[in-house]
């Protein structure tokens, strides 16, 4: 299960969607959460599942990776399913058992709330998968960068939002170590009750976080020593630079997005 956390991971492959401005991906995703809120029909939804495949088909990301992405999350999406089929009231009775019922509004509603978390699932996980935390980094700081005059501390955003991106990986590989390293020991992670199971990932969940603050520790200490003082004074070593293919395909996206908002 931990190896299926995709949050974080960046997959290193020569396409067109990896080549895109960072600021010009971070942007589009915004638009196309916002334009999944705000899309109701049957048709917009289609619409944007059909964005979503050839997104991943010209990232040249392979579909296992969006699977695995939305494997850790199954129990999130069904439970919403199941909240809505039966707690959504309104229109034709489609199943009765004693006060169980689920009717056509509930139905509809809840398939919508699930689909709707997996497209966000899935396309968010692109921008990670296509992104490596650096240029993340960069993206973030130069879209935020127009909120400095207001106070807002554009570079420290960026950079607590990419370490706690990049980190990711590194806890899950530390904790599937420990929880290698305790069942060799005889730990018994599966068997008992609900309680009993919560109680016997102390063993894991200790370790997990004394080494998370040593690794946040050491990070500090690296930093501190290469005199880091935030964004003040900063220079890059790769700037960034909107290309003409950004401008292009920003485009093309923003009003392939804007349509589907106006047909719902």
């Amino acid at each position: 299960m931990l190896n299926d956390i995709m949050i974080g991971q960046y997959l290193d492959r020569n396409s067109i969607v990896h080549a895109l401005d960072p600021r010009v991906k971070i942007l589009l995703v915004i638009l196309f959460v916002i334009s999944l809120f705000i899309s109701t029909t049957l048709i917009a939804y289609s619409l944007l599942g059909i964005f979503i495949i050839v997104s991943t088909l010209l990232a040249k990301i392979e579909f296992r990776y969006i699977l695995r992405s939305l494997k850790p999350l199954i129990f999130i999406i069904s439970f919403t399913l199941i909240i809505h089929l039966f707690l959504t009231k309104g229109g034709e009775v489609l199943w009765q058992w004693r006060f169980l019922s689920i009717e056509e509004e509930g139905l509809n509603l809840g398939l919508f709330m699930a689909v709707r978390l997996i497209f966000l699932i899935t396309f968010t996980s692109l921008l990670t998968l296509t992104t490596s935390p650096l240029e993340l980094t960069d993206g973030l700081e130069r879209l935020l960068e127009p909120f400095r005059k207001v106070g807002v501390p554009a570079h420290e955003l960026a950079m607590m939002m990419t370490i706690a991106l990049r980190f990711i990986p590194t806890l899950l590989s530390e904790a599937e170590k420990i929880l290698k390293a305790q069942k060799a020991r005889g730990a018994d992670f599966e068997s008992g009750n609900l309680i009993q199971k919560a109680k016997s990932l102390i063993p894991l969940l200790v370790p997990l976080f004394v080494s998370a603050f040593r690794r946040a520790d050491d990070l500090a200490l690296a930093m501190e020593a290469r005199c880091y003082r935030g964004g003040k004074g900063r220079t890059r070593m790769n700037e960034l630079h909107l290309a003409a293919k950004d401008y292009v395909i920003g485009i093309l996206v923003t009003v392939f997005l804007l349509t589907i908002v106006i047909l719902s």
